[in-house]
């Protein structure tokens, strides 16, 4: 079961009052958004994108329409679409005024376990796909593996996945593809596991996380969403990210900085906000967690 990462801060820094509007642009499985839902009622509305067409229709529709939380489906508003085009979406249904804005950048446990596109290396014999909308984007992991150079293949590992092993696992991964393309997440285990001490078995994770990321273009499309939540976002309104990866919280610390140097934020979290050992015991995933929070002033 999908348990939404450190949800009680969400609430806590979002604040979310009755008949307020607020935007979950990490839709997934619905936690956050139900929660948000709980406290703006009896007139508040969400509007959840989500960009995984499967996910949208599996745990939208469904839990949604034909649940229990039939209750909330008049105050929520689904849209299959990347946080990309945020402003898009806002003016396509004239959601307005918004109160508050969450980005939750963590993968969705559907994906790791249900989705049987190689995004997680426990999956043995999965394609290694990694796109979170393949309807929409053409690269796959595959792709990256079989036709990229040993440089960008390093690079990225070492970027996105800061792996010190990247130059060792890069170098055997053209090796090997010559014999033989690389196309399951067990191939790309038994790559790894062939060049990295036992004592690293962590690289296999930063290996997988690298190739996801290069995959769905993650950290551009943050630095694109990020301006236009402060653009559509009303004056008191708050921005609350949840992010996984160095890099990611880098992107957010900085955007909170810049904009509160030009008098546009105030920054509530002056240290990222991470799980308590209550939450980690309950939901090791959540170990990575850090929640950013600021109010538009």
């Amino acid at each position: 079961m999908h348990i939404p990462v450190l949800q009680k801060e969400v609430i806590n820094y979002l604040a979310p009052q009755s008949n307020q509007n607020f935007v979950d642009t990490t839709f997934g499985q619905g936690g956050h958004s139900l929660a948000i839902l709980e406290k703006n009622k009896p007139d508040g509305k969400v509007l959840g994108i989500e960009f995984d067409p499967k996910l949208y229709e599996k745990f939208t529709i469904y839990n949604f329409q034909f649940s229990s939380n039939f209750q909330f489906s008049n105050r929520l508003i689904l849209k299959n679409d990347s946080y990309v085009n945020l402003k898009k979406i806002v003016q396509e249904y004239n959601f307005r005024p918004i109160s508050g804005i969450l980005f939750d950048l963590g993968i969705s446990s559907w994906h790791l376990e249900k989705s049987e596109r190689g995004f997680s290396f426990r999956k043995k014999d999965e394609i290694l796909d990694m796109r979170y909308n393949p309807e929409k984007t053409s690269l796959t992991a595959q792709d990256i593996l079989n036709q990229w150079n040993k440089k960008e293949i390093e690079k990225i590992l070492r970027e996105y996945g800061e792996e010190k092993f990247a130059k060792r696992i890069a170098e055997n991964i053209i090796e090997l593809r010559i014999r033989k393309p690389i196309k399951t997440t067990s191939d790309l285990v038994r790559i790894i596991d062939k060049v990295v001490p036992a004592s690293h078995l962590r690289s296999v994770t930063r290996t997988f996380q690298a190739l996801r990321i290069a995959v769905n273009n993650e950290l551009n499309n943050l630095k694109i969403s990020l301006p236009q939540s402060l653009e559509i976002l009303n004056h008191g309104g708050r921005i609350v990210v949840i992010s996984f990866h160095s890099l990611e919280d880098r992107i957010v610390k900085n955007f909170f900085k810049e904009n509160k140097k030009r008098g546009y934020l105030k920054i509530l979290t002056k240290k990222p906000i991470t799980p308590t050992k209550k939450e980690l015991q309950r939901n090791p995933k959540a170990r990575s967690a850090k929640l950013r929070a600021a109010v538009k002033i």
